[in-house]
């Protein structure tokens, strides 16, 4: 059921055997490049970039090129802000890009990639007199709007729907994005509004963190810190979204920034109080240069989101727009003008990944043969319960739906259960530590990736990882056909076995245990899916209500990123 040693060797043998030719192929190739180089006779040219920028976001804009400037030296950026009338005009050059906030009126066509969110949020003071009420219930629009346009009806009673006469004290940021975002959302003019606007987040902060009894409006980057969590004396003001009376399970997203931040990216927060921020292109970015920038934006460049009033994406969202933009790879080296030498140069790698397969595909059937197959259901089509399951005897498992199996040399292997792959669907993809790296349980330890879609497993053992399996670098797939043998991770040294073992089932319990993770599962996507109205119901659920096998495989990244945050991350045990 395991690897010998004898396969072992031969996966060594045949990564040896690749990398000697790609080694062999990536020098004649690098030859003939520089050759191409010295023949154009140019050398690298600098490029200038332009960065429009509408008038709100400038500082943003601002801000962003001054320090990737910094970051590269050798980046040649120049800000500029047109009127409105004129940008479309702008971004026609190939070297131009804009940054600019949803609702902008640019031509419909344009490619556009998002950067961040101007979130408003509604805060309270954290020592709030009916914080609980608050936190069970939280506040609709529609009682908002009442407290802020009647002064009859300012008080807590209005809100929370009781006989509370304790009045309400409302105050806003002074700020144009703010004030139609409120008054959006509220659908109210500010003319009616009895509301006290402050002219700066300090002076908002400080009045709402001296008055239990206030309500304030502003961005949610003016109450966060430098470690990225909310002042104190502070608190977020639950919004009851679907106005039922009550905080839903999938509605309790205001518990910190983190957690608020996530909510707004799966669709969780009222749309009236956000503001997407767009990087745009009249076509998608195909210049080196320009696109080195924009991952740079998505990724070290969203540390300066906060403080000029914006709020940065969740990180596994800044992955799938980096997927999207299709260049993980911050560079801010410029193009040669030698069209023939790159063209030489992708002939060379397409020869050198073909000769890498041919050698993987040889390799892999021929230890295929040596290998006693595998007892497990081969991707079944239909609807799945515990029963399609496979749960070998022998192995211990864990509720990070791992397994582990001690070798004969007191080392453990470790992989992903049979469930989890029925549950995601193939994988395209994995993120795996490097062999030498010491990994702590229940701490994340690999990322299993679907065409930028990712759920982070966490650690079943504490130890030091003595080997990874390599084969799953260029096949990933292992996992969802092999997930007991072939498709292992880590060969694991233990560092704390004898008290971590009792927290692992054999499959027997194990089996039982994953019945009540089929209803778990069900009530998650009953909380994500609403079957009256989303087509994606047709895709999680068959008729009678049962499960399709890859349920999650054809939804949404938001999708997935709550599946992680409320189902992975929450398993029991």
């Amino acid at each position: 059921m395991y690897h010998s040693k004898c396969l072992i060797l031969n996966v060594k043998a045949m990564k040896n055997k690749i990398l000697l030719s790609i080694g062999l192929l990536a020098f004649f190739c690098s030859g003939l490049s520089t050759r191409g180089a010295v023949a154009g006779g140019d050398g690298p040219h600098k490029e200038n970039i332009t960065v429009v920028s509408t008038s709100g976001l400038l500082n943003l804009s601002q801000t962003l090129t001054s320090e990737y400037g910094r970051s590269f030296p050798g980046a040649e950026l120049a800000v500029r802000q047109p009127e409105e009338s004129e940008i479309n005009d702008m971004l026609q050059n190939n070297l131009s890009i804009g940054i600019i906030s949803q609702g902008t009126s640019v031509d419909a066509a344009f490619w556009k990639i998002l950067i961040g969110r101007d979130v408003v949020v509604p805060i309270i003071n954290s020592e709030n007199p009916f914080l609980k009420t608050i936190g069970l219930q939280g506040v609709s629009a529609e009682n908002l709007a009442k407290v802020f346009t009647d002064p009859n009806k300012k008080d807590w009673g209005t809100l929370l729907q009781n006989e509370r006469t304790d009045p309400v004290h409302l105050y806003m940021l002074k700020d144009g994005s703010v004030t139609f975002a409120v008054t959006d959302f509220l659908q109210v003019n500010l003319k009616h509004m009895d509301v006290q606007e402050l002219a700066t987040p300090d002076e908002l902060i400080a009045q709402i963190g001296s008055d239990p009894n206030a309500i304030g409006f502003c961005r949610l980057a003016n109450i966060l810190g430098a470690d990225g969590n909310i002042a104190s004396h502070i608190g977020l003001l639950p919004i009851d979204k679907n106005g039922n009376g009550r905080l839903d399970y999938h509605e309790q997203i205001y518990g910190n920034a983190d957690n608020l931040n996530r909510g707004i990216w799966i669709g969780k927060y009222p749309r009236s109080l956000i503001r997407n921020i767009y990087a745009i292109s009249s076509v998608a970015p195909g210049n080196k240069n320009v696109t080195a920038f924009l991952s740079w934006v998505l990724t070290d460049g969203q540390k300066f989101m906060e403080p000029n009033g914006i709020s940065r994406l969740v990180f596994n969202e800044r992955q799938t727009k980096l997927e999207a933009l299709n260049s993980p790879v911050i560079s801010s080296e410029p193009l040669y003008n030698h069209y023939a030498a790159q063209r030489t140069v992708l002939l060379i790698v397409g020869i050198i990944v073909v000769i890498g397969l041919l050698i993987s595909i040889i390799s892999y059937r021929s230890q295929s043969r040596k290998m006693k197959p595998e007892t497990i259901p081969a991707g079944l089509s239909g609807v799945i319960d515990e029963n399609s399951v496979s749960v070998p005897e022998g192995l211990y498992f864990d509720k990070t739906h791992t397994w582990a199996f001690m070798e004969k040399d007191g080392s453990v292997r470790v992989g992903v259960d049979d469930f989890l792959q029925h549950i995601t669907g193939r994988y395209t993809r994995i993120k795996m530590k490097d062999p030498g790296a010491n990994v702590k349980k229940n701490e994340p330890v690999l990322s299993l990736v679907q065409q930028g879609k990712q759920i982070n497993v966490y650690a079943p053992l504490s130890g030091k990882i003595k080997e990874i399996n390599e084969m799953l670098v260029t096949n990933p797939s292992l996992i969802n056909t092999s997930p007991y043998s072939e498709g292992w991770i880590y060969l694991i040294e233990p560092s704390n076995w004898l008290r971590e073992i009792r927290f692992f089932k054999m499959s027997g319990v194990y089996r039982e245990w994953l019945k009540n993770e089929f209803l778990r599962l069900k009530d998650f996507l009953a909380t994500v899916i609403n079957p009256g109205y989303s087509t994606d119901a047709d895709i999680a659920l068959q008729e009678g209500g049962g499960l399709r096998d890859r349920v999650l495989q054809d939804l949404a990244p938001e999708i997935w990123e709550d599946f992680q945050k409320h189902f992975i991350d929450n398993s029991q045990l």
